[in-house]
């Protein structure tokens, strides 16, 4: 990307930016001390920005030098996972992968599952979950609660927990864990030998 590129989009913003704040260009001009005829060539694109412009200006609207000029143009925030299965679940993504930040993903359990009663598992963090249809039961320590749609929780996940659908509908849930939820899950109990 060349510098050109870099500050072709700075006119626009400082435009909306002023005009955001309600600010005329004389406004403008009295509190950074940039003549009005300056101001106004910035904005429309025909005099190139300096440092000497950008930073009073910057400090006029409030923002990070870095909002005036941009270094990349923006992604296309679509997210494009596809649906894979993972002990019975159907899992469909929500969020990239590898951001390090929180994932999300729609999750679908299907009628009846697990066949067995899975032990409670415990691992680093927070989770949030959220029920779109269906119903789905949440084992949380020796607590047991039945989550309808509409409803939310939000716990610890180092206290062991476990979620089954006994029902005769699928469940389909929304849910957000960090990435200390994404490590191997650990029982709760050892296993029986």
């Amino acid at each position: 990307m060349t510098d050109d590129d870099l500050l072709a989009n700075v006119g626009p913003r400082l435009r909306a930016l002023r005009q955001e704040r309600g600010a005329t260009l004389a406004d403008l001009s009295a509190s950074t001390g940039i003549s009005v005829s300056t101001l106004s060539r910035l904005e429309s694109g025909g005099r190139r920005p300096t440092l000497e412009h950008l930073l009073p200006l910057a400090r006029a609207h409030g923002v990070a030098l870095d909002a005036l000029v941009d270094a990349a143009p923006p992604e296309d925030p679509r997210v494009h996972g596809s649906p894979f299965s993972r002990e019975g679940l159907t899992l469909v993504p929500l969020s990239r992968d590898g951001t390090g930040g929180p994932q999300a993903y729609k999750l679908v359990f299907p009628p009846r599952s697990p066949a067995r009663p899975p032990e409670q598992k415990v691992h680093d963090g927070y989770e949030w979950l959220y029920v779109l249809s269906g119903r789905l039961r949440l084992q949380l320590g020796a607590r047991e609660f039945v989550l309808a749609p509409g409803e939310a929780v939000e716990f610890d996940t180092r206290v062991p927990h476990a979620f089954t659908n006994p029902f005769a509908e699928p469940a389909e849930v929304l849910t957000l864990f960090g990435p200390q939820g994404e490590r191997m899950h650990v029982r709760a109990r050892p296993a029986a030998r």
